[in-house]
């Protein structure tokens, strides 16, 4: 474990330690979610865009819980802390509550994002190394490819490897952690020839090395899955099942709220929050697209399963029934209903 991720675990046990929440009744997973969020109830919650959208909309002081937020980002950070349970809900794209009950850690997926036009705004393009005699996706037979198993990033190179009709064992996995600059870096640093680079990396990657010859590549796949999960240890305590049926409902307004008010997210959070320049701001806001909350979970799901399917084959791990055993369906109109109950401020 990271001094920095021992450190954020340390500060989330205690803060749940001292919050004086004892918990609620045992509730089955199958049983209809409980309405009622007894005083004193608390949520660890590790989402920091939605604990900022609901800052700026004024929403989060309207939360019926206590929240203890935690600036936690991606699927290796929030399983680490649901394993120290010190954390109730994550949030992620679909690979990381996969991986996770893989992994021994039984999660479920309590709510669910897509994006308007995901093909126009796709969340990652695939960077090329300076000197790399690759011009299109079908050339990277043979290729040093960056690859992280239990991240998005990592299905992503499968789906890419999948659409060109190429197989793992035809191009040589470099396996890393996509965090922070480790792509860019590596492909600056002739350690491998292409790598999925995300966010304001693709801006940076290009103003840093496009001058030696960096490029990127289009994938032309769907890549905006994003979700909230909670062990089921969580969704089994009454009180916290009740309180996260209402998180989710925030969270879906807030997701609207965010596509409604680009100016103000991009200096809010973007700038204000990740202290990225107003530049790099703008660019990550066009991007991100705008979010859209399905009314129901059958299409999210159907995509779920064939990634599933995918890394069962290629890694394989055993099968798993998406709709079964990693959503809990208790929460599939959960968000989308909430919009319906008064419009994003």
């Amino acid at each position: 474990m990271t001094p920095g991720l021992s450190l954020a675990l340390t500060c989330l046990l205690a803060a749940t330690a001292c919050s004086g929440d004892e918990g609620g009744e045992y509730l089955p997973l199958n049983a209809p979610l409980p309405e009622r969020i007894p005083e004193g109830t608390t949520l660890v919650v590790g989402d920091p865009r939605t604990q900022r959208a609901l800052e700026l909309s004024g929403e989060i002081d309207d939360l019926p819980f206590e929240v203890e937020w935690a600036n936690m980002f991606g699927g290796p950070q929030t399983s680490e802390a649901f394993r120290a349970e010190a954390l109730d809900v994550g949030a992620v794209a679909d690979i990381p509550p996969l991986h996770a009950r893989w992994t021994g850690l039984d999660v479920r997926v309590v709510a669910a994002s897509e994006r308007e036009a995901p093909l126009e705004h796709p969340l990652y393009e695939i960077g090329i190394a300076p000197g790399a005699d690759i011009d299109d996706l079908s050339d990277i037979e043979g290729a040093r490819v960056a690859y992280s198993p239990g991240q998005a990033q990592g299905a992503l190179v499968l789906r890419v490897l999948e659409s060109v009709g190429l197989e793992p064992e035809d191009v040589e996995l470099v396996e890393m952690t996509s965090v922070d600059d480790t792509y860019v870096n590596a492909l600056a640093s002739d350690q491998v020839d292409v790598a999925p680079l995300g966010d304001v990396l693709i801006r940076r990657y290009l103003d840093r090395y496009a001058r030696d010859g960096a490029t990127v590549l289009p994938h032309g796949l769907r890549d905006d899955p994003w979700h909230l999960y909670a062990p089921e240890s969580v969704l089994e305590d009454a009180d916290k099942a009740a309180a996260i049926r209402e998180l989710v409902r925030a969270w879906g307004r807030a997701q609207v709220w965010i596509g409604e008010h680009p100016e103000e997210w991009a200096e809010g959070f973007y700038v204000d929050h990740e202290g990225l320049s107003p530049e790099d701001a703008e660019h990550l806001v066009e991007r991100d697209g705008v979010s859209v909350i399905p009314e129901d979970w059958d299409e999210t799901i159907e995509r779920h399963q064939a990634t599933a399917d995918l890394l069962s084959r290629i890694q394989e791990w055993p099968s798993v029934d998406v709709r079964e055993e990693v959503y809990d369906t208790r929460f599939e109109t959960v968000a989308f209903e909430g919009l319906t109950e008064g419009d994003a401020r």
